[in-house]
């Protein structure tokens, strides 16, 4: 059956190169991704697949299901479609949502006959502010067993690790004056942002070596003869564990709260973008994944590689078995955020790659719905590694 899940494919396929490539000349950005999300879904529902518009309160958003009405496990494709500032689709957005897309569609031709469900989600702004979030914290993923998402890269890695991450804005107000004439009468909001990062800069010394703290004055001021009396700073800190990062950010709160005791100049903390839990690879479900991404012609999957960066998958996989695994564009030391990785991902190669991936992640969905021992070792292994973290 696998073969006709490979014939399916291959009668889509024209399709799914032609969505990606509309996708990278017409891109959004997150929260702003109508008309990728609108083709995403037209697709979709050229297949019988029943489509809800803008959940969890991103109008973007969608679930589609195809039921087929048989007992068996949910099976979750997750696509993404923002792109980013002036470089466009340079993470390869337009690719990881067609290739959900794509396998959910190829699956859903076989789940008649051997039962169980197919989920795409469409889940907006991942690189600012990702849906996958709020999708995690409100159930959506309640009534799924495994939630799979392929991302392009230079070369083909295994899904690993990534970095749990808090996004912190520090809003310092305090009071203008002359600065030469009355600097006494003056409360330096600038001088708090400064000390705030002489402080952060001290810490580095005393964290772990996976901490990883960066940020930028957003407001600093309008005048050099003026004493500022707002400043504001930006910081994203993150951490190879989310309990962890949690213990860092405090100590970077109590040092703002310091810089507001030197300077008096009072501080207002808050979250200016969603927190990303860590990345947590179920391993059964990543090896039955890389084996059939080798089954299609992939000639070689590496070992995970280390990650500094965040992704809201990480939330995903702290509630249901969960993989992230790269495909390779054939490219060797690519860089991600470019230009030139945008415009590889519409080059005939990368299309065949994008069939090769959308194919890999319809088989692996095969395997948890037939195999039994596969998808019960996958949840043990999911609920081992839940009881661990209490």
């Amino acid at each position: 059956m696998k073969d006709i899940l490979k014939n399916y494919l291959e009668m889509i396929q024209d399709r799914l190169w032609e969505i990606s490539d509309t996708l990278y000349h017409h891109p959004e950005l997150g929260d702003q991704e109508y008309e990728s999300s609108k083709r995403l879904i037209e697709f979709l529902e050229e297949h019988n697949f029943v489509v809800e518009k803008g959940i969890v309160g991103r109008a973007t958003s969608f679930k589609a299901v195809y039921d087929s009405k048989k007992v068996g496990p949910t099976i979750a494709y997750l696509s993404e479609y923002d792109a980013l500032p002036e470089v466009g689709h340079g993470c390869g957005h337009n690719m990881i949502g067609t290739m959900s897309a794509g396998a959910g569609v190829t699956l859903s031709k076989v789940v008649d006959e051997i039962g169980g469900r197919v989920v795409v989600l469409g889940t907006p702004a991942e690189e600012t502010n990702g849906a996958k979030v709020p999708m995690s914290e409100q159930g959506m993923f309640d009534d799924i067993d495994a939630a799979m998402i392929l991302h392009p890269g230079d070369e083909s890695y295994e899904s690993g690790e990534s970095l749990a991450m808090d996004a912190i804005q520090f809003d310092f107000r305090g009071r203008t004056s002359h600065a030469a004439a009355s600097p006494e009468k003056g409360i330096n909001a600038l001088d708090a942002v400064i000390q705030l990062f002489n402080g952060i800069n001290a810490l580095r010394q005393h964290v772990t070596s996976d901490v990883r703290i960066h940020g930028i004055i957003k407001e600093g001021g309008v005048a050099a003869n003026i004493v500022p009396d707002k400043a504001v700073a930006q910081f994203y800190v993150r951490a190879k564990d989310r309990s962890y990062l949690n213990e860092v950010v405090q100590k970077v709160i109590s040092i703002a709260k310091g810089a507001s005791s030197m300077t008096g100049a009072e501080v207002h903390i808050e979250n200016y973008e969603l927190s990303y839990d860590n990345m947590v690879t179920n391993q059964t479900l990543s090896q039955l994944f890389t084996a059939n991404l080798l089954s299609t012609g992939v000639k070689q999957v590496h070992k995970a590689k280390n990650s500094y960066g965040s992704i809201d998958m990480g939330n995903v996989s702290h509630v249901v078995p969960a993989i992230h695994p790269y495909i390779g564009l054939d490219s060797p030391g690519l860089i991600a955020h470019t230009r030139e990785f945008a415009d590889l991902t519409i080059t005939d190669n990368s299309h065949q790659i994008l069939s090769k991936g959308a194919l890999a992640l319809a088989l692996t969905g095969f395997d948890l719905i037939t195999n039994k021992d596969a998808l019960e070792k996958m949840k043990n292994e999911f609920m081992q590694a839940v009881e661990s973290k209490h």
